[in-house]
């Protein structure tokens, strides 16, 4: 090594860089392989990413103004009138008597045509969901299913079989279409992606995973309140119950949801347990990490990064996701920790949104802003991959009065992936949940349990 000292501090780095062992960069490989897969072949998010991301491009246009679609009714369950209205509240008619009061749930339907594995996970949420509902004879409840033309012909069949003439309740149904939406939403939150999305280069296809995010500005302003699911759900308790949540939301909250039961936002990481594998692997790491280090440094290719830590024995590798150069930064924060004092983040399978406190919110019009959304990933050096979900999760950082907590027996995740993925130590914290189960969420393909 002292033949380097007289070479250019950037040689001296790219020397250091080659100096790493060509097996420990295979291993990286197999590594970034390993977390490619998870990522895109086991997550449970297919509602917002796999289905989405497969989307044509094309040209952004201006967003044009909210207006009602065009409603495709289930048979025998017709509720006439607009296809849309209010959040549940009870309006007063001239007789004394108690006008139409409309629920709205949405869901993304696509790429559905010749996925067996969606449409039994649609079959298990729609099942449960119609069994255990129950409205009064004012009330309606919404069904809106964002979906491309296969994908609702599928869906139109799933409903002919779970919903029978005598349901109990009236039923409408609203079908969305993916590419329309998808071009109302890009011109807003194009600026936002590259700090949310798992995809690089133009992020246009990516841009249904922030549906709810703009969901004030792209559904009709008579719609005030709707709740936005995924679909590897199963419930368990009457969905009207969870409307009321909204009157639980304290001032200026506007979204409802619940924590993410995973240290997700503890670090984005490859977490390598003991072992002789998984030894060499980490050192192979640890040792790339050092060397590529000098070399971002001088090159201020920051996005390089690859920081390396061991805790008890477990080498635990980060891109520069999350907030792990955050939390890096201030070691006692309450940021990416688990309940009841710290803070993990959010998980976006359940979501209660007020579309009309979202409209009224000045705050969260100016979080929306490309300069704050910057502003905010800067400071936490937040670079996610999860869409909406990260994005909730930043802002909720910096504003929790914009949130209402949802109890997590609404959204029971299951998923346990990153307590066999090294962090057992610290996973029960996160993922503890007390309380009778009210919706199961088979996150990351999780089985869900049987009744």
């Amino acid at each position: 090594m002292g033949l380097l000292r007289g070479w250019p501090p950037c040689a001296r780095a790219m020397a250091r860089l080659g100096a790493v062992r060509s097996h420990y960069c295979a291993l990286l490989l197999a590594a970034a392989l390993a977390v490619f897969a998870f990522y895109y072949l086991g997550s449970g998010r297919e509602t917002f990413s796999s289905a989405t991301k497969r989307l044509k491009e094309s040209r952004a246009g201006v967003p044009s103004a909210p207006s009602s679609p065009a409603p495709e009714v289930a048979r025998g369950s017709v509720a006439p009138g607009p296809a849309s209205g209010p959040g549940p509240k009870a309006k007063s008619l001239e007789g004394g008597g108690v006008g139409p009061v409309d629920y709205h749930l949405l869901m993304m339907f696509t790429k559905a045509e010749h996925n067996a594995a969606l449409q039994a996970k649609a079959r298990v949420a729609l099942r449960s969901l119609l069994r255990l509902a129950k409205f009064e004879a004012h009330e309606v409840l919404n069904l809106h299913f964002v979906s491309e033309e296969a994908s609702r012909e599928v869906a139109k069949a799933l409903l002919r079989e779970l919903l029978p003439p005598a349901a109990g309740f009236k039923c409408k149904v609203i079908f969305h279409d993916v590419a329309a939406l998808t071009d109302k939403l890009f011109p807003v939150v194009e600026a936002m992606q590259k700090h949310f999305s798992a995809g690089s280069g133009t992020y246009y296809s990516d841009a249904i995973f922030f549906l709810s995010v703009a969901m004030h500005q792209i559904m009709p302003k008579e719609i005030q309140q709707i709740i936005q699911l995924d679909l590897d759900l199963k419930y368990k308790t009457n969905i009207r119950e969870l409307f009321e949540e909204f009157d639980n939301f304290l001032p200026g909250a506007i979204i409802g949801i619940a924590r993410e039961m995973q240290p997700v936002y503890r670090t984005s990481a490859l977490d390598l347990e003991n072992g002789p594998a998984a030894g060499a692997l980490g050192r192979a790491l640890f040792d790339f990490h050092q060397a590529l280090h000098v070399t971002t440094q001088i090159l201020s290719c920051h996005w390089l990064e690859y920081p390396c830590k061991r805790q008890r024995g477990v080498c635990r590798l980060g891109s520069r996701h999350t907030f792990w150069q955050f939390r890096h930064e201030n070691p006692t924060t309450r940021v990416g920790g688990p309940p009841p004092d710290g803070l993990p983040g959010f998980n976006s399978g359940v979501m209660l949104l007020s579309l009309e406190a979202m409209r009224q919110s000045p705050l969260y019009s100016r979080l929306l802003e490309p300069a704050h959304v910057q502003q905010l990933a800067s400071k936490y050096h937040f670079r996610g991959h999860l869409g909406d979900q990260d994005f909730f999760t930043m802002i909720g950082m910096e504003h929790p009065e914009l949130f209402h907590v949802l109890d997590c027996t609404w959204n029971r995740q299951l998923c346990t992936w990153w307590r066999d993925h090294g962090y057992s130590d610290v996973f029960d914290a996160y993922f503890r949940c007390e309380g009778h189960v009210k919706i199961y969420h088979g996150n990351c393909n999780t089985p869900i349990p049987d009744d």
